[in-house]
């Protein structure tokens, strides 16, 4: 296993996929690749890429997503363990998919978290439609 890909979504677990993928890569030798899918910029009818301050709202958003991922490389850098971070804008799903046919990752590591059953029924689970279309081995870890 020579690629380990991280999807980490910034609701306060995403250490908990950090400390398994380190594990991992470290029992295997491979490189993790942190990876966070921004949302993607809004679209303003009419007004090209926005007013101003929705404009430095959302690059100081980026900022700190960015920083956070760095973080997260930093962690398992210092722990001798080769990594990157990415922060990607689109949809999740396919953009997790698609980076990870990019970057030949041999494993997918995401987070569930859970969920009621309304939430399940309309909106359904990210790492659930993971699963169901990656062609290569996906890991779930329950962050409840």
């Amino acid at each position: 296993m020579k690629n380990i890909l991280v999807a980490i979504d910034f609701n306060d677990n995403e250490s908990i996929l950090i400390e398994k993928a380190f594990q991992l890569a470290k029992a295997f030798g491979s490189k993790v690749w942190v990876l966070h899918i921004a949302a993607p910029d809004p679209e303003f009818v009419g007004y090209g890429v926005g007013p101003q301050y929705i404009r430095d709202s959302r690059a100081e958003e980026l900022r700190y997503e960015h920083r956070k991922i760095q973080e997260h490389v930093g962690f398992l850098r210092n722990n001798k363990i080769d990594a990157e971070g990415l922060l990607i804008q689109g949809a999740t799903i396919e953009m997790v998919i698609k980076e990870s046919k990019k970057l030949n990752a041999d494993l997918i590591v995401a987070g569930h978290h859970k969920h009621s059953f309304l939430f399940n029924a309309f909106i359904g689970s990210v790492s659930t439609q993971i699963m169901k279309k990656s062609k290569i081995p996906v890991l779930i870890i329950p962050l409840e």
